[in-house]
């Protein structure tokens, strides 16, 4: 059951080949934030937070949106406080979610997004809105003191989803092999969002958008597909 409160964009990737910059998912994103007049970035998943948050105003400016970033507030707690809306950017996972938590925003952003804040996240940012970050692609460069997460969103994400090349030699893993490795220890389900897809929450459901298909991972079920257009029941 999803709480009919939430309002939530959660995007596999910022770009897809051939646009730019969050491009793809304008026309989602205007409509997510059709109400929103000031949005709060959080630029935390790069090292370089000035390039990306001027990155993002620019992209917003285009949109008739003033985006403000967390990262030169005073106090980034009351920042979020009275946030209007609010954007996690993508990059690294584990450096994203060890700096809220040394923030202390983990609560404080999960408090305001359950109470109806409009939550928007690309890659990292989306992995976060999960329960774990245990599905996530990056490499653990910095050790958050948890993997729990946000947990707004009641299932794991795996951004950039990949299926298989059958006309590769590397010997490794699959994305889809190391997410049931993931089901062998843990019951959560898992979306693996392919780039151009999104995840729409709004009025208790949850829609899957963008052009591909999602693939569904569950434990004791074989993984399938869900269209783009379907609600996702789990």
């Amino acid at each position: 059951m999803i709480d009919p409160v939430l309002r939530l964009l959660l995007i596999s990737t910022s770009a897809v080949h051939g646009t730019g910059y969050l491009d793809h998912a304008e026309a989602e994103i205007r409509d997510h934030l059709r109400a929103v007049k000031t949005l709060l970035f959080v630029p935390y998943a790069l090292q370089d937070r000035e390039g990306y948050a001027h990155k993002a105003q620019e992209r917003f400016e285009r949109m008739d949106i003033v985006c403000r970033s967390i990262h030169v507030s005073s106090s980034p707690k009351d920042a979020v406080a009275k946030a209007e809306a609010i954007f996690i950017g993508g990059g690294n996972t584990f450096r994203l979610l060890r700096t809220l938590y040394d923030l202390h925003l983990v609560t404080a952003i999960r408090d305001r997004v359950r109470l109806g804040m409009p939550y928007m996240g690309a890659s990292a940012g989306s992995n976060i809105a999960g329960p774990t970050i245990r599905t996530t692609n990056d490499m653990p460069i910095v050790q958050p003191p948890s993997l729990d997460a946000l947990n707004v969103f009641p299932y794991q994400i795996n951004p950039h989803y990949q299926d298989p090349d059958p006309d590769s030699k590397h010997m490794g893993e699959t994305r889809e092999e190391r997410l049931l490795q993931y089901l062998e220890d843990n019951e959560r389900p898992v979306i693996g969002l392919r780039e151009g897809s999104m995840l729409r929450v709004a009025d208790g459901k949850i829609r899957l958008v963008g052009q591909p298909s999602a693939r569904i991972f569950q434990r004791e079920r074989a993984p399938y597909e869900v269209a783009s257009g379907s609600e996702i029941l789990l």
